[in-house]
């Protein structure tokens, strides 16, 4: 079996890429290789141009759906209807051009994120060159604060650390070595010979030779997954889409039957019977409908960015409503994405890192901020994330390390080698000099003679380091990262610095205990995502004891759960049909690559489940995009994850999160309320035109519907979706994906409730004509019609107040709380009444003044509404409530 390259030694890696790693390669054989393997750069995916992404977006079926409906309205001689209908078409055409190009910037950024320039050695010499030219072989050089250029098999490395969270999720600087790995599929987080094209080096220096370039790199792996990533329908553009088909087929057959049976009564002519049958579909179709979801939709967007919860695509919006499963990454979303100490151990016992410093944990302070490289640039500390801590820790405490720093300066020092895993300063200390040293417990407990207690140096005993070993152990246990502190005393600076002459008969002082923490409002979160019936799962490259213990933190992982952990090398060695059958077990996956995380994605959307992914780091954009809803880190995210992502997160707070869901639930309700209101309200108009013609009766004029339709499927249905949200609307189980408009007793309200507006504006007309005012049958008919028209614009504001909730009472959830609806209903009914008073306009409208017995006729018509809505919720919830 051929070996990879972190399973090679150097000498066998420069074999395979024919380098001399003293010389390096040669101009032409840069050349050659530069003709073969290319540049090294992220190819973008082939966008298309904008008349494309225009054109594409009139393929939507409710788009479709409109435009056959302006067409009508053209037919009809609706000029103002017409043009309002495209330009909601046109409208909508252009956002959804200008969110397709905001996608398409995810290869981009990721692209921009590569290595400028990088030292290489090529023909015995360093030269500074594009890293775009870098070919597999060349000999990179690497030292602190570059850009790893290419994917590297390290050769030399002199305390190299590499930051690599944004590719692997771990949230401390990874050690470095040249030594060749044995083990086989080794997480990238574990491959300690390697450096990743666009981490970072935050310590030592090293070199190494290139293995990967461009779009072979790690990153390039992921450049190709988010070119691969198929874009989800979300259950918001699914339901419009089933809706839209369902109802063109509804209104071809109601428009077709109505005409038909019109011609067959002889009692009208077939311009007037097509007229009627354009006006009802016109009635019928909801063209407000795609217009009133934007507008709901974009006034979420703009509730949620207030919240600092920043949409990028609007369905995300709705989506979020529906989320059943959150994915989340650790570092930087769960946790701080800052090393910080926890606990800290002298005098024999371990103390809360709060907790005041006595004589001894002053001593372990001071050796704290003396052994450390980290600096104060414009307030805020640069370093390795492990030595920024020991600063942090010094800074809760109130100390002056000012004051510190100049009385003690360092002389000397041996810098930190991963070998022997320590560190050691040379400080003046009054008329002496101070040796402090840091590392490893096990590797610092070996050259320690002493210990400080109580401010006095004693022997350190068998059983006092059986009892440091015993602490160091059981910090260990809760997921810390653990570093020893010893220190010495010298009257002069040593003569040789070595490790074997100077880190010997050393005084162990104490013990600290750090980890990247939980974010402090993330628990109450997690249980606010549970009572909502989410799902939190924990997704993370970094450690599985770590992972475990902030998720046992957070209460995403409980002590029952005993088999709820996995790790990417095991998810690796689990079947398609293994993974299905267990992916609801697990809730924390550990030491994760990119390629699982997708893989995790897809297999929750395998079951069903409208999946969220949260993340920050370029290892998360493939997941992001392949998520239902991709979630961002605005603060710590990659420009690269916020391409690839739905949503960011503009203050990083995975609380926000939860409140966003509720506004998505607000929003799918509301959404809902207009449509249940719109259909039904278009029901009534059907029927009414539908039965009106099966008696032979005379038909609502084309003017009539077209009227009440602006004034009633306007101002109130886009009013309906600022509602505000219902009680317990985050103690409910999430809708899911198969959930949709109609569900939840919607489908049942609209007919039922579209049935008796029909039933009772027939009613007032056969009430009409049956007892006329006026003996003349011609201004009978003409007060029946104006009574009918009246009647049925009124029934639909009345009834909107109905659509508040499928099942509360209107008394209960509050008549007049939301001002913009009441101003909504107001201005409508003066708009529909002033076409009956004001004598210039009846005319226009083919109707006549009414008298007070035919508007309290109305009025009767309208309170029945209000009156057996309510009855029938009542015996709905009353229905619930014995089951």
């Amino acid at each position: 079996m051929e070996l990879k390259n972190y399973q090679q030694s150097p000498t066998e890696v420069a074999r395979e890429y024919q380098v001399d790693i003293t010389s390096g390669l040669t101009t032409d054989e840069v050349k050659h290789r530069q003709a073969k393997y290319g540049i090294n750069t992220l190819s973008e995916q082939k966008n298309t141009t904008l008349i494309q992404k225009f054109i594409g977006q009139f393929k939507d079926l409710m788009i479709i759906v409109l435009l056959v409906a302006a067409l009508v309205a053209a037919f009809a001689g609706e000029g103002v209807d017409t043009l309002i209908i495209l330009l909601v078409v046109v409208l909508n055409a252009i956002f959804g051009v200008f969110q397709e190009a905001k996608a398409e910037q995810a290869i981009t950024a990721l692209k921009t994120m590569s290595a400028p320039q990088a030292h290489v050695i090529r023909e015995g010499k360093t030269h500074l060159v594009p890293a775009s030219e870098l070919v597999p072989g060349d000999i990179v050089l690497l030292e602190a604060g570059d850009i790893v250029p290419a994917d590297l098999r390290l050769i030399q490395s002199a305390s190299l650390r590499i930051d690599e969270a944004m590719l692997t999720g771990e949230s401390i600087p990874v050690e470095k070595d040249i030594n060749a790995l044995t083990s086989d599929d080794l997480p990238l987080g574990d491959r300690t010979n390697l450096a990743f094209m666009n981490s970072n080096v935050t310590y030592g220096r090293g070199q190494g030779i290139v293995i990967g370039i461009g779009m072979t790199t790690e990153v390039g792996q992921i450049a190709t997954m988010l070119t691969q990533a198929k874009v989800n329908e979300t259950p918001l553009q699914a339901n419009l889409r089933h809706l839209g088909k369902t109802l063109t087929w509804l209104i071809l057959i109601i428009a077709v039957v109505v005409f038909i049976v019109g011609m067959l009564n002889h009692q009208h002519t077939w311009i007037d019977m097509l007229l009627v049958a354009i006006a009802l579909a016109v009635a019928a179709i909801p063209e407000g409908l795609p217009a009133i979801v934007t507008i709901t939709l974009a006034l979420g967007t703009t509730r949620m960015a207030k919240q600092q919860a920043l949409i990028r695509k609007l369905p995300a919006v709705e989506t979020l409503g529906a989320t059943e499963v959150i994915g989340s990454d650790k570092t930087g979303t769960l946790t701080q994405n800052k090393m910080t100490i926890e606990k800290y151990y002298v005098t024999n016992k371990i103390f809360d890192s709060q907790s005041p410093l006595n004589v001894d944990a002053q001593m372990l302070a001071d050796v704290m901020a003396l052994n450390n490289d980290t600096k104060l640039i414009d307030n805020q500390l640069v370093g390795d994330p492990t030595e920024t801590a020991l600063i942090s820790f010094n800074q809760k405490h109130t100390r002056n390390l000012t004051q510190l720093f100049e009385q003690h300066k360092r002389v000397a020092e041996i810098p930190f080698d991963s070998e022997r895993k320590l560190m050691t300063t040379v400080n003046e200390f009054n008329d002496e000099y101070l040796i402090t040293v840091k590392g490893a417990p096990d590797q610092l407990l070996d050259r320690v003679t002493q210990i400080l207690i109580d401010g006095h140096v004693v022997p350190l005993t068998h059983e006092i380091k059986n009892n440091i070993l015993e602490q160091n152990h059981l910090l260990a246990t809760q997921a810390l990262r653990v570093l020893a502190f010893a220190y010495q005393k010298s009257p002069v600076i040593p003569a040789e610095l070595t490790s074997q002459a100077v880190e010997n008969d050393l005084i162990f002082v104490g013990l600290v205990g750090m980890i990247d923490p939980e974010r402090p409002e993330v628990k109450a979160a997690v249980a606010d995502a549970k009572a909502a019936g989410i799902k939190p799962l924990m997704i993370t490259g970094d450690h599985r004891d770590t992972a475990a213990a902030i998720a046992m933190r957070l209460g995403i992982l409980t002590a029952d759960d005993h088999d709820a952990i996995i790790t990417g090398a095991q998810l690796d060695q689990l079947d398609e049909a293994t993974f299905m059958q267990k992916v609801e077990q697990y809730v924390v996956y550990a030491r994760v690559a990119p390629e699982h995380k997708v893989r995790i994605v897809k297999a929750w959307q395998a079951k069903g489940k409208v999946v969220a992914m949260t993340g920050d780091g370029v290892n998360d954009a493939p997941a992001l995009k392949n998520a239902d809803i991709g979630i961002a880190m605005g603060i710590t995210g990659t420009e690269v994850s916020k391409g690839a992502a739905d949503m960011v997160l503009a203050d990083d707070n995975f609380a926000t999160i939860i409140s966003a869901v509720k506004e998505g639930r607000k929003v799918f309700a509301n959404i809902q309320k207009a449509i249940q209101y719109l259909l039904s309200a278009n029901l009534g108009e059907v029927l009414t035109l539908f039965i009106m013609t099966l008696m032979g009766w005379s038909i609502l004029a084309p003017v009539h519907i077209l009227w009440i339709n602006l004034v009633t499927d306007t101002l109130p249905a886009i009013a309906l979706g600022v509602e505000p949200a219902e009680k317990q609307v985050m103690h409910r189980q999430p809708r899911g994906r198969l959930a949709n408009f109609l569900s939840n007793g919607v489908q049942g309200a609209i007919v039922y409730q579209g049935f008796l507006e029909g039933i009772l504006t027939l009613g007032v007309y056969w009430i009409a004509i049956t007892f006329p005012i006026h003996a003349n049958d011609a201004l009978a008919h003409a007060d029946a019609l104006t009574m009918a028209y009246v009647t049925l614009g009124l029934l639909q504001l009345v009834h909107a107040f109905s659509t508040k909730s499928v099942y509360q009472s209107i008394f209960t959830i509050g008549v007049f709380k939301n001002k913009f609806f009441n101003w909504s209903i107001l201005i409508a009914g003066i708009l529909l009444s002033a076409t009956v008073f004001i004598p210039g306009l009846n005319g226009l409208f083919h109707v006549t003044p009414l008298d007070t017995i035919q508007w309290a006729t109305i009025l009767v018509a309208a309170f029945l509404m209000v009156a057996i809505v309510e009855i029938v919720k009542f015996g709905q919830r009353h229905f619930a409530n014995k089951i």
